[in-house]
């Protein structure tokens, strides 16, 4: 098995693509080691030093080292070696009943609006984060005011240019396919 790693515009995340599907169910992401009991790699991940955060997505892996954490040349050997392991083994990514939790309801025309925006996001937004390893999530929206909060993943969580994406790119793009949406926030 070869897996591939790619540098992200976070210099704390690395990509690794180990040439099939990953998190087929949906992108999962990992806070830190309390949250990984859901998924044996994401345990085996944070057991090496210096993992702060692990970022599943369909076709990769994306691992955030700590400020403090040695450096990638250090860590890189192991986070192959667990990533080789676990789909060698043919265990599962995630654990039996370890399922994502759902957003507020919404009704009638903030419905159709929240319809939209997951629409644009996934269509046109989420594809492009991916290619940088990360991720970009709707968290809620709010009709009155028309500010849309989303929540970033992956190498995109705790990126430099981050909010730049956000503000120029995403904000632009959803005001121009989605006219309800006023300003675009990101949840922290």
């Amino acid at each position: 098995m070869f897996i591939q790693t790619e540098a992200t515009p976070n210099p704390n995340v690395l990509k690794f693509l180990p040439g099939r599907h990953v998190a087929t169910d949906g992108p999962v992401e990992f806070a830190g080691i309390d949250q990984a009991a859901a998924s044996p790699l994401a345990e085996a991940l944070f057991e090496l030093e210096g993992v702060e955060r692990v970022f599943f997505g369909e076709d990769f892996v994306a691992v955030t080292r700590a400020a403090a954490a040695p450096g990638w040349d250090e860590m890189k050997a192991g986070i192959l070696s667990v990533i080789m392991d676990h789909f060698l083994s043919g265990a599962p990514l995630m654990r039996e009943g370890s399922g994502a939790s759902d957003h507020a309801a919404y009704e009638g025309e903030a419905a159709e609006i929240v319809a939209e925006i997951k629409q644009v996001l996934d269509s046109r937004i989420r594809p492009a984060v991916a290619q940088d390893g990360g991720d970009i999530l709707f968290d809620r929206f709010e009709p009155d005011t028309g500010v849309l909060w989303l929540s970033m993943r992956g190498a995109c969580a705790g990126c430099p240019s981050s909010s730049a994406t956000l503000k120029a790119g995403v904000e632009n793009m959803m005001r121009h396919y989605v006219p309800e949406v006023t300003r675009v926030e990101q949840t922290l």
